[in-house]
């Protein structure tokens, strides 16, 4: 009798199940500077959650505030109100589990790829051996085996932006920031690098915080867009994409989803 009882209330405990917590929360952040004299309000009441292996794109006109938000995600900046949260503990400074990929690279010139994706794993004191592998391992998914001696100088942009890409995954982040990441680089060189981090993402069920400026890079890889206005920066709406992937860019779904977000950021410019 008690398993039937059981039985018979199971689906009721279901329903009454709270939700999983998100890994990451923004809550209510506000973000003011203080510029020439007088306060600046950069962000105001922001409010985004991200839910496990979620690819999510910003997009929004320039100063809108959303280099201000990854930095906040990051721990480089604190919010002015509100708070950020990951794994539900307030974020209060950089973590290893929110890993940065700037436009710039921020590789180390002075060691080799292999050294720099393994930086990580060797300053949390991970031994040896391991290190070794866990560089090996993300070296051969991006790529760059034949190169893993080399030094960043000697590497072109797309694969300096990989190797900064496997230094993230190599720290164990769980949630990559991605500012203008594939921005400096060339038409080509960006589409195959698009191409590469779905495929990294959905082989490593990564979070991801992408900022664009560019409406069909967004929709090529997000799984959620959040589209910003500014003065101040505020989320102005969340589109979710529901085209299957891989996306062709030429389709007319592609298209009208295009169009209807030109609109709305003109429309958040004027």
């Amino acid at each position: 009798m008690p398993a039937l009882i059981a039985e018979r209330l199971s689906p009721v405990l279901a329903a009454e199940a709270p939700p999983l917590e998100p890994l990451l929360r923004i809550e209510g952040v506000h973000k003011r500077f203080a510029a020439n004299g007088r306060e600046v309000e950069a962000l105001r009441a922001v409010d985004l959650d991200v839910a496990p292996g979620e690819f999510v794109c910003i997009i929004g006109a320039s100063g809108c505030g959303k280099s201000t938000l990854l930095r906040l995600v990051g721990g480089f900046d604190r919010p002015s109100d509100g708070r950020i949260l990951m794994r539900g503990l307030p974020v209060t400074g950089p973590g290893p589990d929110r890993g940065m990929v700037f436009q710039d690279y921020g590789l180390f010139p002075w060691l080799t790829v292999r050294r720099n994706v393994e930086f990580g794993p060797t300053a949390r004191g991970v031994p040896r051996a391991e290190v070794a592998a866990i560089g090996e391992r993300f070296i051969e998914m991006i790529g760059l085996t034949r190169f893993a001696n080399a030094y960043p100088h000697e590497l072109s942009g797309g694969m300096k932006q990989r190797v900064a890409i496997a230094r993230v995954l190599a720290n164990e982040a769980a949630v990559v920031l991605m500012d203008e990441p594939f921005g400096a680089l060339d038409a080509m060189t960006r589409e195959r690098l698009q191409i590469e981090l779905l495929s990294i993402w959905e082989a490593s069920e990564l979070r991801v915080l992408f900022i664009t400026h560019a409406i069909e890079e967004a929709i090529l890889l997000a799984d959620r867009i959040v589209v910003m206005s500014p003065h101040p920066g505020r989320i102005a709406a969340i589109h979710r994409v529901d085209l299957p992937r891989p996306r062709d860019v030429s389709s007319p779904a592609f298209n009208a989803l295009r169009r209807d977000l030109g609109a709305m950021l003109h429309a958040k410019d004027d």
